[in-house]
């Protein structure tokens, strides 16, 4: 007898990320400095303190204090996960019941979809319009004539950087039935969130994540904030120990410093302006390199030689995202920004 695997996964391929050394990397939209000195002597004194022998707080008490005093919301609305992945994961599987369906927009984080199709869960698509925006009305309408359970999208959108409004966002929660997920991974680098709102509606569920703004991809901690009914929900489904110690302890500290880690997102929001600007002045008089202005941490292009640039880059010691007739450029620090910019000119120049 020999086991053979189910159709939703024997396809599958393992998620292969561009290896090898770079000189830049902007692939990834992460934050292009690790923590100062001073902020690190924090981190190796709160690693110094766990317990290792110890499971994890199941709760995440410290660091969801941590995280809310933060952005100044109660502490009785987040749940703590291992990365915003799980929580999308864990909520798709858990929040959807047999039969039901939910909704995803186009372009967007393609894992929404693709955790849908682990779960089984029949997942439709609302297609964005020909600026990549999101027609709010058209939305509504899909949800409520669709019988839409749930819908998930992030705002601002991984990849394209456009954003819906407040009052977007308030008008389309407040006009459905369905579970509505704003994953606001990219939100601290804009101003329209509902994060301090949540305890207002029965249907939102709003993902924040330590790894963008916040410098801290290698902790992996995602936060769903909602309702206390939904929050108590999450909680009971999700693993016990799903957050490390390591990553609690580091992250509680990290949360803490607040004016260092609002003064480098401010650095990042103005280094984003700077790059958007000569990436249009590079896009003056051609058809072929559209820039779309961001609300996030890159930059988003269409081109038809987006293979060949990003081919180019590649031998020039920087790499970026290839996305088919699009690319995607995360914000540098200043000098790699101007040497993308350098090498883009001379791409063109050929």
């Amino acid at each position: 007898m020999n086991y053979e695997l189910n159709k939703k996964i024997k396809e599958l391929e393992p998620y292969e990320p561009i290896s090898g050394t770079y000189n830049i990397r902007l692939d990834a939209n992460e934050c292009p400095v690790n923590y100062p000195q001073e902020l690190m002597e924090q981190v190796r004194e709160a690693v110094d303190n766990v317990l290792f022998n110890r499971y994890p707080d199941p709760l995440a008490v410290e660091l969801i204090n941590s995280f809310s005093e933060y952005y100044g919301i109660d502490s009785k609305y987040v749940t703590a996960g291992n990365g915003s992945d799980e929580l999308i994961f864990l909520i798709e599987s858990a929040f959807m019941e047999k039969g039901d369906k939910m909704l995803v927009v186009a372009p967007d984080f393609s894992m929404y979809k693709f955790y849908s199709s682990i779960c089984e869960t029949e997942c439709e698509t609302f297609i964005k319009d020909e600026e990549l925006n999101i027609d709010i009305d058209a939305l509504i309408r899909k949800i409520n004539d669709d019988k839409i359970n749930l819908v998930i999208f992030s705002n601002p959108c991984n990849p394209t950087g456009q954003g819906i409004t407040a009052d977007e966002a308030r008008k389309l929660v407040s006009s459905v039935n369905a579970l509505v997920i704003l994953d606001e991974a990219y939100m601290d680098f804009w101003n329209q969130s509902l994060l301090n709102e949540v305890q207002n509606y029965s249907n939102l569920i709003i993902f924040r994540t330590a790894s963008k703004a916040i410098g801290s991809a290698a902790l992996r901690l995602g936060f769903a904030v909602a309702n206390e009914t939904i929050s108590k929900a999450v909680k009971a489904v999700k693993s016990p120990y799903n957050v490390n110690s390591i990553s609690q302890a580091v992250g509680t500290v990290i949360y803490k410093n607040k004016e260092y880690l609002e003064n480098r997102k401010n650095l990042i929001v103005n280094n984003k302006e700077m790059l958007y600007n000569d990436l249009t002045k590079l896009a003056d008089n051609r058809d072929d390199f559209k820039v779309y202005n961001s609300c996030a941490n890159f930059i988003f292009i269409k081109t038809p030689f987006g293979k060949d640039l990003w081919e180019f880059l590649k031998a020039n010691s920087i790499v970026i995202r290839y996305m088919g007739e699009f690319i995607r450029i995360s914000v540098g620090t200043k000098e790699e920004n101007d040497e993308v910019i350098r090498c883009i000119k001379e791409y063109f120049a050929r």
